[in-house]
């Protein structure tokens, strides 16, 4: 599984520097952290959408359109899908509830 989110990371980086008319992760590059950012959240409405009806397939596609992006978006950023993972290991074994009482105190 990692595996393959390294090799979208490398190939949306890439991506990102390409030809706009040719690749569309250099368009959306090229549109700005903005736009990165609503298509995002696109991906993540039609994710919910799916899955609220119960359509596992459209659930599965929307939910790697949504990770797509992400990565898109974390490129943006500079950084990378290990980044999220190293805090997920973070997180591991700590409750969601003290992790976000935690997080209210910063």
């Amino acid at each position: 599984m990692a595996d393959t989110l390294q090799k979208l990371e490398t190939v949306i980086r890439e991506r990102r520097v390409g030809d706009p008319a040719l690749s569309y992760v250099a368009k959306l590059t090229a549109k700005g952290r903005p736009k990165i950012a609503q298509k995002l959240g696109e991906e993540a409405v039609e994710t919910v959408i799916a899955a609220l009806s119960g359509d596992r397939a459209a659930t599965t596609s929307e939910a790697a359109d949504l990770i797509f992006h992400l990565g898109v978006l974390l490129a943006d950023l500079d950084l990378s899908f290990d980044d999220v993972l190293a805090e997920l290991e973070r997180r591991e074994g700590i409750s969601g509830i003290a992790e976000k009482a935690d997080r209210a105190k910063d």
